[in-house]
Parts: C-alpha cells; structure tokens; sequence
C-alpha cells in the first residue's frame, strides 16, 4: 500500500527501511547508485512495547540519528507481529477481511486491517499494522510503502525455491514468536 507526498529534495538513490516491531527498531539506508548500506542500526527493547511506547523509540531514534533525516528516494516499512494470516486468493474478499483475523488473532473493532498480495504465491496476507507507526512515517517521509514481515519472508523464500522439487522447512525465531514456511516445488505448503 503506498501513500502520496509532496516531498521536496529527495535523494534519488538512497533508500530507508524501517522494521518496527513491539520488541525494537531496525534502519537500514541502502544507496542504490553503489549497491552499500550506508546505515544499519538496531534499537532493541528489554521489555515488550505498546505500540505507543515503540512509536515513541522511533521518534526519538530518527530524531537522534542524522542519516534518518534526509529525504529518501523510497522508504518501505516491514511491520513484524503475530496479528496476520494467509488466505488463498480465491476465498479472499475485502469485505469479510475482519473475519479471517478472528481465528487466529485478537483483534479490535477499531482495528485497521491490512493485506499484501503475495507476488509469486496464490494467497493474501491479511494482517495489522500498527497505524500510529504509519502516520508518524507519513508526516516524517512522505510516501511510503508497508508490508508484514511474513509477506516478505515468503516471497524471498519462494523466489528462493522456485525451482526446487524436494521439500523444505524454514523457520525465522523472533523473540516473541516464530514463523514457519514449508515449500515444495516452488509453492507453499
């Protein structure tokens, strides 16, 4: 999902991603004219944040570190949590998006849901983002663009696997929580 801006001075080729979960911060500025990293810092929490307390990390980290300042060319923002599940794409419908969260996740009425169209898979990935994050990126970036971790851990694993005819199992550890992708023949499992 993308929102517009009217940013002025963006630096054509360096990119900002930003990983938020409620356990820390991740910033990663990639300059893609020399293909380097030019920034990569982690900011962890010893103790599991709201989603206020994490806002209020990612204020003051951009606001400490110089590099998080400038005007990006893209800024892509990976939200990690466990309030997400995959829909095959041809039981998918925006309207009952709510619905397919229940099972799986507490969620809230005022809860603001999401889904990502996995690329190279037939499924949709419905989820919550924290929009307190989104808002403060909004008024700090401008444009920007967000997905959930797991969208991105499946496509980078399928693109991995798509030629592959053996069965395999990934596992990704978080501190509060794991995710599990099982492929065979490049298609999840």
């Amino acid at each position: 999902m993308a929102i517009t801006t009217t940013k002025e001075e963006i630096i054509p080729y360096k990119a900002l991603s930003i990983q938020v979960s409620l356990n820390g911060l991740s910033f990663c500025v990639l300059n893609s004219h020399t293909n380097t990293i030019e920034h990569l810092s982690k900011h962890e929490s010893e103790k599991q944040l709201s989603p206020i307390e994490a806002l209020q990390l990612l204020e003051k980290t951009i606001d400490s570190e110089p590099i998080l300042q400038e005007n990006f060319n893209s800024v892509k923002v990976i939200h990690e949590n466990e309030l997400s599940c995959l829909v095959p794409k041809a039981l998918f419908s925006e309207e009952n998006i709510a619905d397919y969260l229940k099972f799986n996740a507490r969620i809230l009425k005022t809860d603001y849901i999401a889904h990502d169209d996995l690329k190279v898979s037939d499924c949709v990935n419905v989820y919550v983002p924290y929009v307190n994050i989104n808002n403060a990126i909004y008024n700090k970036y401008g444009q920007f663009i967000y997905k959930h971790h797991s969208t991105v851990l499946i496509e980078e694993i399928l693109k991995l696997e798509k030629n592959a005819t053996k069965a395999k199992m990934y596992v990704n550890v978080a501190i509060h929580h794991f995710d599990i992708v099982v492929v065979e023949n490049g298609t999840l499992k």
